[in-house]
């Protein structure tokens, strides 16, 4: 099959609330959502346990990758249209990359990932080069298709032009789950003119930028990104149902490790519990399965596994307090003593988080994690980085905003005899009234 004859007879439309509509020309793409690969996607949401929260956040990784396509896809067919810098077979390499970027993340992959040390976009690569549906229908481009879809995925493909669309501090992956998400959360902090930034995206040799007369616009679009992490990505109550899961997690492989015999044996987790995930097992993995778990293993005889499984379950979170890890360090070690004598075991119940985000960068070469920066494209030509035009952005370029919270069971600390002389100190430092 050659490039050229892959359009649709008719083209497939999706109804979306976000985008109005997504819109489907090209065949690949239509063969490529029809994959079970990506279909999985239906069954692992975008925010994880943000739904704990804002219990609109049902939405999947599903939506959101179409999502991410259709930008790609306006961009390149509608505002890119006059000013072609792509060949055929990059236009489809920018709207399959765009589709399947998200492609590898399993079941609340954020936490998931923390846990068993996985990275998604491996996975991602895994699935697009591997024995699957997916790699079939690409295969159908050509050969070597797969191999440089995967490479856009990995940011190491040869046009960075492309991958910048896909990949950057403002590209289509995060325009979409900004706008997705703060829909879908009940919020407006996500909200941005999304329409004024494509009217103003131009192609640059290897990067996008956008015209100078769109600046607050992207400026809009930076303070939406900021303000979403901290009210709705960073929410305490999100992280509280994130702590508990993770802790879930840790006990179930420690149990496993110990010989524990599980009345509902984890089989879905043996090879994740040894190292020895293969990619078969890993795309079998989805948010349905890991409930079926935590819902059997509220029956355990392991207390713990009990206990935190049926909190999850339940919504029954930890409480927080604000904690300084520079200034509080030895009222931590004071109330892990307290909380063992107690007999609440502190590596499951006695928690510090932290929330980390770094709004906006300019380029700093070297650094472990290169941002490219957003440039402007003056009237004469000239390219300007944001935050040496915009004194909004410079105020908080480069400036990481870091929090941190102590997470604890306040109802199992009530729930301790009166006469435990621990339960009154861990009350006085919690500052439990």
């Amino acid at each position: 099959m050659t490039i050229s004859n892959q359009k649709l007879n008719e083209e497939k439309v999706f109804k979306d609330p976000v985008h109005s509509y997504i819109h489907v020309n090209d065949s690949v793409i239509w063969d490529l959502v029809a994959t079970s690969e990506f279909q999985r996607l239906r069954r692992i949401r975008q925010l994880g346990t943000t739904y704990f929260t804002f219990h609109g956040a049902e939405h999947s990784r599903f939506n959101h990758s179409l999502g991410v396509y259709e930008i790609v896809r306006r961009i390149i067919d509608d505002v890119f249209k006059d000013k072609p810098f792509l060949n055929e077979e990059e236009r489809l390499l920018c709207l399959c990359a765009a589709l399947l970027h998200d492609l590898g993340h399993g079941p609340f992959s954020h936490s998931f990932e923390k846990v068993f040390h996985y990275d998604h976009e491996e996975f991602t690569q895994a699935i697009i080069v591997g024995d699957t549906e997916v790699n079939c229908v690409l295969k159908n481009v050509s050969n070597d298709f797969p191999k440089k879809v995967a490479e856009v995925i990995a940011k190491t493909y040869k046009n960075k032009l492309v991958i910048s669309l896909i990949s950057s501090q403002i590209d289509a992956d995060r325009m979409d789950y900004l706008l997705r998400d703060a829909y879908y959360t009940g919020v407006s902090y996500g909200n941005f003119d999304m329409e004024r930034i494509l009217r103003v995206i131009r192609p640059h040799e290897d990067q996008v930028v956008f015209k100078s007369s769109g600046m607050h616009a992207v400026e809009d679009y930076i303070m939406s990104r900021y303000q979403m992490y901290w009210q709705i990505y960073f929410h305490p109550v999100t992280r509280s149902s994130e702590v508990i899961l993770t802790k879930i997690l840790h006990r179930a492989k420690r149990l496993h490790h110990e010989k524990y015999s599980f009345k509902t044996r984890p089989i879905h987790f043996y090879s994740i519990f040894e190292d020895k995930l293969t990619l078969q097992d890993y795309v079998k993995l989805d948010e349905s399965i890991i409930f079926f778990y935590f819902q059997a293993w509220q029956e355990e005889e392991d207390a713990i596994l009990s206990d935190l499984c049926r909190r999850f379950t339940n919504r029954n979170l930890f409480k927080y307090v604000e904690f300084d890890p520079s200034m509080q360090m030895m009222k931590l070690m004071e109330l892990t003593n307290l909380f063992k004598e107690a007999g609440i075991d502190p590596t499951y119940y006695l928690v510090v988080d932290s929330s980390s985000d770094l709004p906006y960068d300019f380029y700093r070469p070297g650094e472990e994690e290169e941002r490219l920066p957003i440039h402007l494209l003056m009237p004469n030509g000239e390219l300007r980085e944001l935050s040496r035009q915009s004194e909004i952005v410079d105020a908080i370029s480069g400036k990481r905003r870091t929090d941190h919270k102590l997470y604890f069971p306040q109802d199992m600390i009530e729930n301790l005899p009166p006469e435990r002389l621990a339960k009154q100190k861990i009350k006085e430092l919690l500052y439990i009234s």
